[in-house]
């Protein structure tokens, strides 16, 4: 058996430092400094089987958030598996975008919540809105309604199954928000890092441009968007100006481009006319 020191060390010959870190936290239940307080305890056998059937599993690739399933986003700690996308922080700029656009009694919808981390942030932040959020996945369902409940906004969320506008028929909304899938198929992203692990329709509709998810959230959204409503949704670094194009062409005004905090193009939306 290891001292935390021991096994740390071990770790780090396998794979990086933070993550070592951060899996040995996961095993022991401990935060970083609890960590650096204790260097000499001592791991129990068990301990130290997870510890190393953890790093086994990092060094082949698996995402750290997969291996302690969690993932923090907007000051939240999320529960993430394979069944969702990994909360990324260029998404914060989304749930900033739309917290600047919400009334306080705003009716809100969530396209493609996956995890539930813009529902429940949104939910979390305008305690007096009431959201829906959908997905085609009921497994990413479930763990967005968890979520919802270790936040304590689940009486705020109703959670539906369909593909884009399929679940809200003959609903309108003063706001809708969407982190469609937008990566090309031949992207060669795709193949690498937390990607290969994280689920494919979440991160591509399989169209060549990986634009064709934009167009559906884009042309449906008139449907369902009161007077004055807004649309927001990210996209990808590249895709901007086919965005904005979208939107016009749609109907929207007001339309904005926004950059996430490396300057990146990352969120584009318009309002209806009122």
């Amino acid at each position: 058996m290891h001292t935390v020191k021991a096994a740390l060390e071990e770790a780090f010959g396998t794979i990086e430092r933070i993550d070592a870190q951060v899996l040995l936290c996961y095993v022991l239940g401990v935060n970083r400094a609890a960590l650096a307080a204790s260097p000499f305890r001592i791991l129990t056998e068990t301990e130290d089987a997870r510890l190393d059937a953890l790093v086994a599993q990092r060094a082949l690739g698996a995402p750290v958030a997969y291996l302690v399933e969690s993932r923090e986003f907007y000051g939240r700690d999320f529960a993430v598996g394979p069944a969702v996308l990994i909360p990324r922080p260029e998404t914060e700029t989304l749930v900033e975008a739309a917290l600047a656009r919400m009334a306080p009694d705003a009716r809100c919808l969530d396209l493609g919540t996956g995890s539930g981390a813009i529902a429940v942030t949104l939910g979390c932040e305008r305690p007096g809105a009431s959201i829906t959020a959908t997905d085609v996945s009921e497994a990413a369902l479930e763990v967005a309604r968890r979520n919802a409940t270790s936040q304590g906004c689940a009486a705020r969320i109703t959670f539906a199954r369909g593909a884009w506008y399929g679940a809200v028929a003959g609903e309108r909304f003063s706001l809708i928000v969407s982190n469609p899938p937008y990566v090309a198929a031949a992207d060669e992203h795709l193949e690498q890092g937390d990607l290969r692990f994280e689920p494919r329709q979440a991160l591509t509709d399989e169209s060549a441009d990986g634009l064709d998810s934009i167009r559906a959230v884009v042309s449906g959204a008139p449907a369902h968007l009161e007077p004055g409503g807004w649309l927001l949704f990210e996209h990808g670094y590249d895709q901007g100006a086919a965005a904005a194009a979208l939107l016009a062409r749609a109907g929207f005004v007001d339309c904005v481009a926004i950059p996430d905090l490396a300057g990146i193009p990352r969120v584009a939306g318009g309002k209806m006319p009122t």
